[in-house]
């Protein structure tokens, strides 16, 4: 009789905890869908997008290079899946070609500012893991240029499955907020006007504000999984020289001999930048404190 009765507390207990656990995974989806279903009123400032040549090439060099963008949205830009699997669900980076599945024939220019600038689509609602947080602060020349070579792109055809939040992915937004970009970035705040390109630490600054998504808003890296390397003058570059640096970033080896892990710092695209680019970031280190 007791053994009965305590099969039975245990197979309500675990019903408990089962319609408990049932009901919090339907607050989490209701909380996620309800974020991203918002939609942002956002004024959009007129900007020049120019189509010459020189324009272009700007972009190109700055797509390619400076921002980062074919580490997400695949070396010919026609987007990939970021993952793909039933706890995290499904979700891809854009194909930002005029191809099928692509962005590039039917983006205006605003709604290519719209969604570099400030993470949010063309209806308003917010985009995931697009750096907008740190691609607001691109100058107006500069994204002229990146949206200049994206609408030159050749078209691919790429049409990627649609956007599919699992469990794992939707208790990674509660915990990161960064993830849904258009929830922290100040859209109308104050952006400073980019500095004139020039070998000096102001500029640098400015090429490392993509830097910042991996190794943290003041370049002091981190201890979590996948976090970049402390840069300031206190972490892990304080005997380097200016040659050992950038000889580390166009080889893939720190002054000692050991190999970069490219998986993990895409030495390949940044040793791409100019020697001036590269001496200018330098120079920014060596102010950070």
């Amino acid at each position: 009789m007791r053994i009965r009765r305590s099969i039975k507390y245990l197979l309500l207990l675990a019903a408990s905890l089962i319609a408990l656990l049932a009901l919090g995974v339907f607050f989490v989806n209701r909380s996620i869908e309800q974020r991203l279903a918002r939609t942002y009123e956002i004024p959009i400032e007129p900007m020049e997008v120019p189509s010459d040549p020189g324009a272009v090439a700007r972009g190109r060099h700055l797509v390619t290079t400076v921002f980062f963008c074919q580490e997400c949205h695949g070396e010919d830009l026609a987007g990939k899946p970021h993952f793909n699997d039933p706890l995290s669900g499904t979700v891809s980076a854009k194909n930002l070609t005029a191809g099928a599945g692509g962005v590039g024939g039917i983006f205006s220019d605003t709604d290519w500012v719209r969604a570099i600038r400030h993470g949010v689509d063309q209806e308003g609602h917010p985009l995931i893991e697009m750096p907008s947080n740190f691609y607001y602060y691109i100058g107006d020349t500069d994204l002229g240029a990146i949206i200049a070579f994206l609408k030159s792109l050749p078209p691919v055809d790429n049409e990627l499955p649609e956007r599919d939040l699992g469990l794992l992915y939707q208790l990674a937004i509660l915990s990161d907020p960064s993830l849904i970009p258009a929830e922290v970035i100040d859209h109308t705040g104050p952006r400073p006007p980019a500095p004139e390109p020039g070998v000096n630490a102001e500029y640098g600054k400015y090429l490392a504000t993509a830097c910042t998504i991996c190794h943290g808003p003041d370049l002091s890296g981190g201890s979590a999984a996948g976090a970049g390397l402390d840069l300031t003058g206190g972490g892990n570059l304080p005997d380097w020289t200016e040659a050992e640096f950038m000889h580390a970033l166009r080889t893939g080896q720190r002054p000692r001999g050991e190999d970069i892990d490219p998986n993990r710092m895409p030495w390949k695209r940044v040793g791409k930048l100019t020697d001036d680019e590269l001496r200018a970031i330098w120079l920014y280190l060596q102010t950070l404190q």
